[in-house]
């Protein structure tokens, strides 16, 4: 059941958008320079057992899936596909961060990834505000 709390709808969709802003925010910047982006993904992951082709395809994938999920989230748009997108965005991260040892981002991924979790627990009571809640049926 929806929360008519105001002060509830809009913590969630502060902290909603706060999610989509960084992702979107990563996407965005990478986008202009994706080649050199997925050089410099290939040469991390060189020592790595992953083949070069698949790092540099999702060195080329990567800033569009962090734009589209971004700018869902920011806008509320598909919110359940984006947050649920987003954490599995996130486990690969991590994934591929453990593979390379790269432990000091995984803290920032984990943070996302539990952020989009618990967005996804609260979503049918406080995505009030959001293009979700306007123009479809349910929260998707």
């Amino acid at each position: 059941m929806p929360s008519k709390n105001k002060n509830e709808n809009l913590a969630y969709l502060l902290t909603r958008v706060a999610v989509g802003i960084s992702l979107f925010g990563h996407g965005v910047v990478r986008l202009p320079k994706a080649g050199a982006f997925s050089e410099w993904m290939r040469d991390r992951f060189e020592k790595s057992w992953l083949p070069a082709p698949v790092v540099g395809t999702f060195g080329y994938v990567l800033p569009w899936i962090e734009f589209g999920i971004g700018l869902l989230l920011i806008i509320g748009l598909f919110t359940r596909s984006a947050l649920i997108g987003g954490a599995v965005l996130m486990i690969a991260l991590i994934g591929g961060c453990c593979l390379i040892e790269d432990w000091s981002a995984i803290p920032s991924q984990l943070m996302h990834a539990g952020f989009c979790a618990l967005l996804l627990v609260f979503l049918e009571r406080y995505n009030y505000y959001s293009f979700d809640r306007r123009f479809l049926s349910d929260n998707h």
